[in-house]
């Protein structure tokens, strides 16, 4: 574990000292802390890789999940939860999102299903399989929603979506690894549910009560003038730990609990804030608004440090993942899960919506795979056992290199592709269309 963690803080720093030049490279911090993660396993002989299947290393992913989900939460902007386009939002998430899960099953029964005897993957492994590949997640790709080709549309739902998904199917992820490590491997759906269900109630109370009693009472310490910058910080900082532990010891979901908090908090946060900036000269009301976004900063910090420790023990699991080779049908159900499972619902689950056909496919397409599939993969190879835990592993990380690769190198050409102008008919009809000016378009 040692050797681990140092390993860790030097891919970090290297990573740091080297940023704006990787970045030239295409290479954001995910890519980066990948590699090295994978080149420190094959220099160590892969002890790095020990520190995967162990307690400590599922405490410490669950608590960076935590920390991630509670950070998204916190940075939806202007008080709207569901951005600009609400409506397109709940297609995707509501639609699409789960069309995605099924269709993922429904890919890996022929590929990988069977008795788990003959080494197949049961459903509930399977159900297992699509929570982690489906959820997206650009907190490694935030340039990409930065580009400028991309609509506001395409770039707040894509946004909106990786903060959200990861804590609805969070539920449904302990629902199936309920049924997959169930007593000599029972199928109880209506037992699965009872485990999760009453997890994620409890979780939207602890997230309401403490997101709200933490906001409430970081402004009443403020007006009192007992906190300084540095203390609000670490309030921020400690409150989706505090969060994730109470609702651990009520028995309930921390993730549900910790994004449920950061939303509460962060409103909560915003709407005193603005409140109290009424009564005050312009002045004022300007540093209030300001100390209220300097508020999340550290938050923000702590959290981009966390996942990139995770994504260098991602390149670590894929030393021992590609160990034993990667079977034909592995490798096409990850293919066909990057692809065809995210596009073909998005595409569905979209029609009607009168956004254009090359947004539908940009938001279908542009599905970065990040610290929720991460997360989630490394707590399935942890609860599952054998042949089927290690399955699941390569699948996770096939996964995640080949979203890598996707938004990675070949977003921008895929962007600028789907993003150009369509060109006239012909020179004749560019022409016509110049000397006949806008005006002869309805829309204009």
């Amino acid at each position: 574990m040692t050797l681990t963690l140092a390993m860790i803080a030097g891919a970090i720093i290297v990573r740091s000292l080297l940023a704006r030049v990787l970045d030239r490279w295409l290479a954001g911090p995910a890519t980066a802390m990948l590699v090295m993660g994978a080149l420190a396993a094959l220099l160590t002989s892969g002890s790095t890789v020990e520190a995967l299947n162990t307690t400590v290393a599922q405490h410490v992913v669950e608590v960076v999940l935590a920390l991630l989900l509670f950070s998204d939460a916190t940075m939806v902007r202007g008080g709207r939860l569901f951005g600009s386009h609400p409506r397109l939002l709940a297609r995707v998430l509501l639609l699409a999102m789960p069309l995605s899960i099924g269709l993922t099953v429904a890919v890996g029964v022929p590929l990988l299903g069977g008795a788990e005897a003959q080494g197949g993957l049961t459903w509930p492994v399977l159900l297992v399989i699509a929570c982690i590949v489906v959820p997206t997640d650009f907190a490694a790709a935030e340039r990409l929603l930065k580009h400028t080709r991309l609509s506001s549309r395409v770039r707040t739902t894509l946004n909106l979506e990786s903060g959200y998904n990861d804590a609805l199917i969070s539920p449904l992820f302990l629902f199936a690894i309920a049924l997959a490590v169930g007593p000599r491997g029972q199928e109880d759906p209506l037992g699965g549910l009872a485990t999760a269900l009453p997890y994620a109630l409890k979780a939207l109370v602890v997230g309401v009560v403490v997101g709200a009693a933490l906001a409430g009472g970081l402004h009443a310490a403020a007006a009192r003038g007992w906190v300084d910058a540095s203390a609000r910080r670490m309030l921020v900082l400690m409150a989706p730990l505090l969060t994730y532990a109470v609702t651990l010891a009520w028995n309930g979901n921390g993730f549900v609990a910790s994004f449920v908090a950061g939303a509460v908090f962060a409103n909560v946060h915003r709407v005193v804030a603005a409140l109290a900036a009424r009564t005050r000269p312009d002045g004022e009301r300007q540093q209030l608004l300001l100390t209220r976004e300097e508020d999340f900063r550290f938050l923000h910090d702590v959290t981009g440090l966390a996942v990139m420790a995770v994504w260098f023990l991602v390149g670590s699991a894929c030393v021992l993942a590609f160990a034993g080779g990667v079977p034909w049908p592995v490798l096409l159900f990850t293919l066909v899960a990057l692809t065809l499972v995210r596009l073909l619902p998005v595409w569905v689950g979209t029609a009607g919506s009168g956004v254009p056909g090359r947004e539908r496919v940009l938001l279908g397409v542009l599905g970065a795979r990040g610290t929720t599939s991460i997360v989630f993969g490394l707590l399935a190879y942890n609860s599952l056992t054998g042949a089927v835990a290690d399955t699941v592993l390569l699948i996770t990380v096939l996964t995640l290199l080949g979203s890598v690769l996707l938004h990675g190198p070949l977003a921008n050409p895929l962007i600028q592709r789907l993003t150009r102008a369509p060109r006239p008919a012909s020179p004749a009809a560019s022409e016509a269309a110049i000397q006949d000016g806008p005006s002869q378009d309805p829309r204009h």
